[in-house]
């Protein structure tokens, strides 16, 4: 078994990525290569892993949704009091990472969190399905319950509490912003010997381009 997963291995070749040919800004990097991944038709191109620590260093990790991103950063929603918002509370930092394997591309973004203003978080929330925004209310992330169907019972009543008014945005409910300080993207190449570029802000707001080892 552990002699089989050792052999499992890929040789990237498809892309270069060059100082030359990348963007001054990393969020016209990024955009770059968003819509190039859009265009591949990658499945849940937005998926990217959130990682978080709580104030003592104890890491997490799990998978999470892009909603948005500009040049103020990266935006995400989610339970407050999830575990993911109890470290994000005692530790206002997280890192993202975007994997399309199917280009051959990583991009890793450190940075500072922010919770959105509570006019986007509405705005966002009433975009959604109906059954996501009762889940949304239904569903005390984290948390440990009883068994499956509790939650599902749990649904169906506020389901029908809730039928015909208009749902309103439970206040633990929301989104953050990623402000990034640093942003790497990262080109599989043949050999191992990958492209790494890292973008570091800089006291004046501008970015400095540096090219890593593999």
């Amino acid at each position: 078994m552990q002699q089989n997963i050792a052999s499992i291995r890929k040789n990237y070749a498809q892309k270069k990525l060059s100082e030359k040919k990348a963007a001054i800004n990393p969020i016209d990097q990024f955009a770059k290569w968003w819509k190039q991944a859009v265009k591949a038709g990658i499945e849940e191109v937005n998926a990217m892993t959130l990682a978080t620590a709580s104030a003592d260093g104890m890491p997490s990790a799990r998978v999470v949704l892009l909603k948005d991103f500009s040049e103020k950063g990266f935006s995400f929603f989610t339970n407050y009091n999830s575990f993911k918002g109890q470290q994000l509370a005692e530790n206002p930092k997280a890192c993202l990472v975007f994997f399309w394997k199917e280009m051959e591309r990583q991009v890793r973004i450190t940075g500072l969190i922010e919770k959105l203003d509570p006019e986007a978080n509405d705005n966002y929330f009433h975009s959604r399905p109906e059954g996501s925004q009762v889940g949304a209310i239904a569903s005390p992330q984290s948390q440990v319950i009883a068994n499956r169907e509790w939650l599902d019972t749990h649904y169906k009543e506020l389901k029908e509490q809730l039928k015909g008014n208009k749902i309103e945005r439970p206040a633990h409910w929301g989104g953050y912003l990623v402000k990034p300080v640093i942003i790497e993207f990262w080109q599989g190449r043949p050999s191992r010997l990958h492209d790494r570029l890292q973008y570091t802000m800089q006291e004046d707001g501008g970015w400095k381009l540096e090219r890593l080892a593999p």
